[in-house]
């Protein structure tokens, strides 16, 4: 079992930055891969970007260039820092952890709300 928190999230002006936090907790040696989705209404729930054990990095290729991920094993944490956000960046951010055994947990999610 793996319990994921986020924070972090909140308004914004198109052109500003957020960074999301999540960190977890339980099995955490067990983790294979951490990261963060997206869910606006009405739409399906979609990757934004993952980063494995290794370090190894995926991101979508909606926020590249204006997202990065980037882990703390230390701090059992993954954050997104979020740069030049855009009204459709708005959504809920849910972060995301696969274990070895490939499964999957899931934060409860945090608003992110992108508006003049």
């Amino acid at each position: 079992q793996v319990q994921l928190v986020e924070s972090g999230g909140g308004l914004v002006q198109p052109g500003g930055s957020l960074r999301l936090s999540c960190v977890a907790s339980g099995s955490i040696f067990s983790i294979n891969s951490m990261g963060w989705y997206r869910q606006a209404p009405g739409r399906e729930r979609d990757l934004v970007a993952l980063v494995t054990s290794e370090g190894t990095t995926n991101t979508a290729d909606s926020v590249r260039g204006r997202f990065t991920i980037s882990r703390d094993k230390a701090k059992n944490t993954v954050y997104l820092q979020m740069d030049s956000l855009k009204s459709e960046d708005s959504a809920v951010y849910y972060c995301y952890a696969q274990l070895r055994s490939f499964a999957e947990y899931w934060g409860q999610g945090t608003q992110v709300t992108v508006s003049a």
